[in-house]
């Protein structure tokens, strides 16, 4: 029960500095000096940053699954998705890309997507890694009525993250 009420908090949270002023950090990655965004990131921001070009050509390629589009459809009034990324993270340029061309298709309604920005040691503003346990980026948690009905880590574990996420939606995982 405990665990309901923190992640209410923090969908609250998070939906109220979505709403508010700019709530992220801009910063150079330590590791190979590209820009990185860390915290509360809106779709547009990656989308028109010129520094995010695999944004645009990864999401060229994509076919979105037909099954995940169904239940991302089916369910886009009903659920919430809290996806957290490393502009940094290859994963996350194969993965996002792909998320935001899937969600399109189904009509799923951006302002019921919370995007969240990690630096290369997973952390974020306000701590909301640490808070959801989560470990590695990017990581789709999928809720409803304030629970976690599971989450898809990096590619997934059968490596198809988009049929993971129809599962995990439809129940059928």
């Amino acid at each position: 029960m405990k665990k309901i009420y923190i992640l209410t908090a923090i969908l609250f949270f998070t939906v109220t500095l979505a709403f508010s002023q700019t709530q992220y950090e801009v910063y150079n990655d330590p590791k190979n000096g590209e820009k990185t965004l860390k915290g509360i990131l809106s779709r547009s921001v990656i989308e028109n940053d010129t520094s995010f070009k695999w944004y645009e050509e990864n999401r060229k390629i994509y076919a979105p699954n037909e099954g995940a589009t169904a239940a991302l459809k089916n369910n886009r009034d009903s659920i919430e998705l809290i996806v957290f990324m490393g502009t940094w993270c290859e994963d996350s340029h194969f993965v996002i890309p792909r998320l935001f061309s899937l969600v399109d298709k189904a009509g799923f309604p951006n302002e019921k997507i919370t995007l969240i920005g990690a630096d290369r040691n997973k952390k974020t503003l306000s701590h909301l890694a640490e808070a959801l346990n989560v470990k590695n980026v990017p990581t789709i948690i999928v809720m409803k009525d304030g629970k976690e009905m599971g989450r898809v880590i990096e590619y997934g574990k059968s490596g198809e993250f988009d049929k993971e996420l129809g599962n995990i939606i439809t129940g059928k995982l």
